[in-house]
């Protein structure tokens, strides 16, 4: 396989820009489906499981291949909705480029900037597709002007919209000054390219001069040959744009409809010539498992294996469907692999190529490449596997903190196992989604990133694993901090089955900056207390995180440090200390001044302009703070943050102010002190 005719990409966006109606059009004209499915009528080949098509939204982000021009193509449609954060986040994370998709009524949507940037943390190149140029209120040029306020980014528009709304009936190629239209009669399929009008010249020739001009600063080639007023060739300009590209200093524009099959064959030339091959992109980085000395992991296929499960899934037939992107070597069907953040060996069963949700039996995974492992028995989202002889571990993927939550109890004991299966397979699945129980009502509380999100949950565990349940009505999930510094000491002294258990620790516990998250340190070492007693210690202040301090919600943002410890060879037992860590984090932490925290979300809001008064009135109401009100021509877009406690229901409130008109995405953006 050559991998410089190998593409990675991601299809993302806001909702309802027309990411999987785009990804439909490219599988239907790289033949890998015979017919075009639609989202509205819930045929989209990419949105598979039922409720994606019952709700007309991407849930899981699904990997496909197809071919084009001698190329390979393996496309993740990455969903749009916020709830889904995570699922964009791990498809991200394998990457090579994506194409951002964006609606030419609503430009850059709020959740188009959450994913741009989610993009630039994992330094991906972009091109872009203008979509909906069909829509009422289409606006090309108000796009790319958004894009370049909001993005702050270098739109590049290589193609223009002839007409728009419903006068679109073609594009314009600027670097070949070419009208190019798609045949009515066979769903855009046939390609007519035709001279030029006088008006269409004249504009191609005003874009044409601002590509060579942006490009002169990236080709001494092109900028001698533009001086001299001489011709340049398109293969000339082409490596320039995507040496661009790839260094993420310009953002090259595509245009069409996808819904009235209007330039999206333009669009997958664009990917294979712009976007980058696994050959293209930095080496991944890794980290030695003993030594933690960083490597460069090169796309070699003949090293040893190294690769990545981005994404489980489960199914009914197959089990777990580990969906991996190999970085180095080659991963064979019937070998064993080591998962190295486990020390466990993991054998590969099968090893699918997977064409929407069709999977294609191959003998092996080379490096560049995604596919689906089957057989693993321990391997979760975010774990490297590898061979024993090169233990090195990939970065880590960070998931955002689950903050909201219901409560779930099966209606009779025989669900109760049903239940836990369910419950077992999502959450292997989905890093933001954990289960809890209540320990004083021994009810089972599932936690999620928003409204959205638990809703599809409980819904799959209720029809697809056909559980029958009891569902609560959501709750915030809270956190616990302290807000002064304290240092305590613990002596923990008791006989257990005659034997003597001593141990005596001295610990600080301070607050940190919001969102730093808890960490634990120790400013001793074996000359004071042996390592296996320091783990000790350790294990029982983690385990303590999750417990609370008043309340019993999980502790955030503190810092303990183990600052000294008596020893006595004749006494001490590990037991002593891990309950003298717990014990003693519990006394420092009460003694800390206890607060409650709740989580503040950032709210995107877009309305009509004629009920943006009782919008903002409404969402101030609810202790929503206004930071900003940008308007456009159409709509007006509210930013602002609001406790989630106050935002329960919020949907159907807006829907009834603003005549079903006004949307909202809504994330987390930090924990604050909760005013009682």
């Amino acid at each position: 396989m050559d991998l410089q005719k190998m593409r990675n990409i991601g299809i993302m966006a806001h909702i309802d820009a027309g990411k999987t109606t785009t990804t439909e059009r490219i599988l239907y004209y790289t033949g890998e489906t015979h017919r075009i499915g639609e989202v509205d009528d819930g045929q989209a080949t990419m949105d598979w499981m039922s409720q994606e098509q019952d709700r007309g939204i991407t849930i899981t982000s699904a990997a496909t291949t197809c071919y084009w021009k001698d190329h390979h193509i393996n496309i993740i449609d990455t969903p749009g909705h916020v709830d889904f954060t995570a699922e964009v986040e791990r498809s991200l994370r394998v990457l090579d480029g994506a194409v951002a998709v964006f609606c030419a009524v609503g430009g850059v949507e709020p959740q188009s900037e959450t994913v741009w940037h989610q993009a630039n943390t994992y330094k991906v190149p972009r091109i872009a597709f203008i979509n909906k140029m069909d829509r009422l209120g289409a606006d090309f040029y108000q796009a790319i002007q958004d894009m370049e306020e909001k993005l702050q980014c270098n739109p590049l528009p290589l193609y223009l919209p002839v007409g728009q709304e419903q006068q679109f009936s073609g594009i314009i190629d600027i670097l070949q000054e070419e009208l190019v239209t798609f045949s009515k009669s066979d769903q855009g399929s046939t390609i007519e390219r035709s001279p030029l009008n006088e008006d269409q010249e004249l504009l191609c020739a005003e874009w044409k001069e601002k590509i060579y001009d942006t490009l002169s600063n990236y080709s001494d080639e092109i900028t001698e040959l533009f001086l001299e007023g001489k011709d340049i060739p398109l293969p000339l300009v082409q490596v320039a744009l995507k040496e661009a590209t790839l260094q993420q200093q310009v953002l090259p524009v595509f245009v069409g409809s996808s819904l009235k099959n209007i330039g999206v064959q333009t669009l997958i030339d664009g990917i294979v010539t712009y976007l980058p091959s696994p050959l293209d992109t930095p080496p991944a980085k890794g980290i030695t498992v003993k030594g933690e000395k960083e490597v460069d992991v090169h796309p070699d296929q003949k090293a040893q294996p190294l690769a990545l499960v981005f994404k489980l899934q489960a199914d009914r037939e197959k089990g777990f469907l580990a969906f991996t992107r190999v970085y180095s070597g080659t991963i064979k069907s019937g070998t064993t692999v080591l998962n190295m953040g486990k020390k466990k060996r993991e054998r590969v069963g099968k090893i699918f190529r997977m064409h929407a949700n069709k999977p294609e039996a191959i003998s092996e995974l080379k490096a560049g490449d995604i596919g689906v492992i089957v057989g693993f028995k321990v391997t979760q989202t975010g774990d490297t596997i590898g061979s024993e002889g090169h233990q090195v571990l990939l970065e880590d993927m960070n998931f955002p903190e689950p903050v909201i939550s219901v409560s779930l109890e099966p209606k009779t004991l025989s669900e109760q196992d049903k239940l836990k299966k369910a419950l077992d397979s999502l959450s292997a699945e989905d890093p933001t989604f954990t289960v809890n129980e209540n320990q004083d009502t021994g009810q089972l509380i599932i936690s999620g990133m928003g409204e959205l999100h638990l809703d599809v949950l409980v819904t799959r565990i209720l029809q697809e694993y056909k559980v029958e349940g009891r569902v609560g009505k959501p709750q915030v999930s809270y956190r616990e901090s302290i807000t002064k510094a304290v240092t305590h000491t613990e002596t923990f002294d008791r006989q257990v089955g005659g034997k003597d258990n001593n141990a005596v620790i001295t610990l600080k516990v301070e607050p940190v900056t919001r969102g730093e998250g808890n960490s634990y340190t120790s400013a001793i070492d074996d000359t004071v207390l042996p390592r296996e007693f320091r783990d000790a210690v350790e294990r029982g202040i983690t385990n303590s995180f999750n417990s609370g301090i008043q309340f019993g919600y999980p502790i955030c943002d503190i810092k303990v440090t183990l600052i000294s410890a008596e020893y006595d060879q004749t006494t001490a037992t590990a037991f002593a200390y891990e309950a003298a860590g717990a014990m003693g984090f519990d006394k420092a932490c009460n003694q800390g001044d206890p607060i409650m925290l709740e989580p503040v979300m950032q709210v995107d809001i877009l309305s009509p302009q004629e009920y943006i008064g009782e919008v903002i009135s409404n969402f101030t109401t609810r202790g929503g703070l206004v930071e900003s009100l940008d308007s456009k021509p159409s709509i007006e877009h509210v930013k602002g943050k609001a406790p989630l406690e106050k935002m329960f229901g919020y949907s159907t409130a807006l829907r009834s102010m603003s005549q079903g008109r006004g949307t909202f995405a809504m994330e987390f953006s930090h924990f604050e002190k909760k005013s009682i």
